[in-house]
């Protein structure tokens, strides 16, 4: 396993992310949602920091992300972007937050950028949301696509399998992939779709595409930070690889801090005022 760390210390924008394609510099991308995390990732030299709805599954416990709220989402983004210098930070535009209309989507939009000092927005559809798409992008708002499995849409469909397995639903994902573009999107995020579907995809737009269990023929990667860390149990998607077992050594220590304080070893002499 190689060791890689960008030695450009300049901010990650929407202008590098596409120069990154360009020159076929895959775009790495870890989600995170508070500062402590964030500081950690972004020294490690990610790219981009998704500040996720996924906080809705990872840091409140909740079974889809569709409880989290536009103030939790503005919160989660304040304290990323404290931490980070360099990396691109997006956040998730909420469940509830864009899909009435394209007026109060582009209220929300403007919400989380005055109050969270964010980079960009990510929200979840194609042709359903792009008038939203284009207006917020209207105000000067750089957004990036999700398209595939949408968690958010998670009661209509009943299930997290993997989508656009059939002929019309592919042809749909193109199409919508294609209208993000135009409309001035900079990147799109692919959700566990067929690898050859996303390198279709990938290869026709100019944009970067980013998977998240979509294969290695994207222009870059996203994971969930406490899945990839190995800090969640039950959780083992194909797409999902450990790069640790934070799990186990994190209960370890608790158990030993546990006992130390009953055997009244900690604190000892050198640990007192």
């Amino acid at each position: 396993m190689s060791n890689y760390i960008s030695d450009d210390v300049r901010k990650v924008t929407t202008h590098r992310l596409i120069e990154m394609k360009q020159r076929g510099e895959k775009i790495s991308m870890l989600t995170s949602y508070d500062y402590t995390m964030a500081k950690i990732v972004n020294d490690a030299g990610i790219d981009v920091i998704l500040v996720g709805d996924s906080a809705s599954n990872v840091m409140a416990g909740n079974m889809t992300t569709l409880p989290i709220t536009l103030d939790q989402m503005i919160y989660h983004g304040k304290s990323v972007v404290r931490a980070v210098d360099r990396a691109m930070v997006i956040v998730d535009m909420p469940f509830g937050s864009y899909q009435g209309n394209s007026k109060e989507g582009l209220a929300s939009a403007v919400r989380i950028m005055k109050e969270s000092h964010v980079d960009a927005l990510k929200l979840e559809g194609g042709e359903e949301v792009i008038e939203t798409v284009n207006r917020i992008l209207c105000a000067g708002i750089p957004i990036m696509g999700h398209l595939g499995l949408m968690p958010q849409s998670i009661n209509k469909y009943g299930t997290y399998t993997v989508r656009a397995k059939d002929k019309v639903e592919a042809e749909k994902l193109v199409r919508d992939a294609h209208l993000l573009e135009e409309a001035g999107c900079f990147g799109i995020v692919l959700e566990k779709i067929p690898a050859v579907l996303a390198k279709r995809v990938a290869d026709e737009l100019t944009i970067p595409i980013i998977g998240l269990g979509a294969g290695g023929d994207v222009d870059g990667q996203v994971l969930v930070i406490q899945d990839m860390l190995g800090m969640t149990k039950g959780f083992s998607p194909r797409f999902l690889r450990r790069y640790a077992d934070l799990y186990t050594v994190m209960t370890g220590a608790v158990r030993q801090y546990v006992a130390d304080v009953k055997a009244k070893d900690f604190p000892n002499e050198k640990e007192q005022y």
